[in-house]
């Protein structure tokens, strides 16, 4: 007695036991590109800076010098100032000086919305540049 699949059709009853993987490769790739594009993209978007060097001479001004502190103190050339007081002191300081620029030194641990308020306030004041202070790392 010869069994015989429920359609009664003996041709259909070989049974297919292979997987075909061209889609799945096709999908890999297309995911591998992906990634490739996007990750040269998100490494090149920092952009390498080298920063120039200067060498300081005794005649240079320094500017009128404003510190900022983590504990949001405000310092103008070394005297401790509040901050509604800080346009009125800085209009007087670059009033004295010869040129116009304000040196910011900030902590690294300043917030960021700090920093650009004291920034108008110097603009407001009557600065003609803003140089930020930064220490040179040292190479590892």
């Amino acid at each position: 007695m010869a069994l015989t699949p429920l359609g009664g059709n003996e041709e259909n009853s070989d049974i297919v036991a292979e997987i075909n993987i061209t889609p799945l490769t096709d999908i890999f790739l297309v995911l591998l590109i992906i990634f490739m594009i996007t990750s040269s993209a998100m490494i090149e978007s920092g952009g390498k800076v080298n920063l120039p060097k200067a060498v300081a001479t005794q005649s240079e001004s320094r500017g009128t010098t404003v510190t900022l502190t983590p504990k949001r103190e405000i310092f103008v050339n070394q005297k401790q100032i509040s901050e509604d007081r800080l346009e009125v002191t800085l209009k007087e300081a670059l009033a004295a000086s010869a040129d116009k620029i304000v040196i910011l030194r900030g902590d690294k641990d300043v917030l960021l919305g700090d920093t650009v308020k004291i920034m108008s306030i110097i603009k407001r004041a009557g600065a003609s540049e803003i140089a930020i202070a930064a220490e040179t790392e040292k190479s590892r």
